[in-house]
């Protein structure tokens, strides 16, 4: 698509003020938006998303008769942009950050809104292939934390890895540096904190640069926070702050 085409969208939300309200943000704000349909529930959205098959999808991530993950597996044969609308939760945020996908926390802002929509504008323009939907639906689907799926954006685009194959993360200023089982680094453009509030055992800050997987962990060796050796050759200094939490999880 070009910059300048309309987005045929759909607002999959169970409030009809909440309806009303995004409507009215995005013909104010964000007049490359053009909703062509609602749905009120997982079920009916579903049959409206076959039927209009739009390029962008407002998706509210709790709704009646399921969720937002029911609506990805019913739309398996679709594709489309997904700006996911949600309360806080800690689980839904954690699955969405981890599959680098667009979302909104209720009441809306129309700054984080117009945001979001500039993103998927340029992922359209540009034709990227990446199938943020279909992560997302098996990281859902999966059981083992380990096997689920990571979506790191690169300079150069994205690389999408299992957090089974992470071996370390080192903050690298506005960066993070991502080091695999494969041996290969990858420079991902998120803070090292973003990973932090993502990532879940087996991975372990110990140190305000560092962030281990505790599955490829030698030995450790005392000190005032001591260090730890790591499968891939590495040691790696444990912050005295950090080191009761490390050592707990042995």
């Amino acid at each position: 698509m070009t910059l300048f085409e309309k987005i045929t969208a759909v607002i999959v939300e169970d409030e009809a003020a909440a309806i009303a309200a995004l409507q009215s943000y995005l013909q104010k704000f964000c007049p490359q938006v053009q909703v062509t349909g609602t749905a009120r529930n997982s079920r009916e959205a579903i049959e409206v998303l076959h039927q209009l098959t739009p390029q962008l999808v407002f998706l509210d991530v709790e709704m009646p008769f399921g969720n937002a993950f029911d609506v990805l597996e019913g739309c398996q044969n679709l594709r489309f942009e997904t700006i996911f609308v949600t309360a806080f939760s800690e689980y839904s945020l954690k699955a969405l950050n981890q599959s680098a996908a667009y979302y909104l926390l209720k009441p809306v802002s129309i700054e984080e809104l117009i945001v979001a929509v500039n993103k998927v504008q340029q992922q359209l323009h540009n034709q990227q292939l990446l199938n943020r939907n279909q992560i997302i639906m098996e990281n859902a689907r999966e059981d083992n934390p380990a096997r689920q799926q990571v979506i790191l954006p690169t300079v150069d685009g994205f690389d999408v890895v299992r957090m089974e194959e992470i071996v370390r993360l080192k903050g690298n200023g506005n960066f993070t540096d991502v080091y695999l089982t494969s041996g290969h680094k990858k420079m991902v453009c998120r803070f090292l904190k973003h990973f932090a509030e993502i990532l879940t055992h087996p991975f372990i800050r110990v140190h305000k640069s560092h962030i281990i997987n505790i599955h490829y962990v030698k030995s450790y060796h005392k000190g005032s926070g001591g260090y730890v050796c790591l499968n891939d050759g590495s040691e790696i200094e444990v912050s005295p702050a950090y080191k009761d939490l490390l050592l707990k999880a042995f």
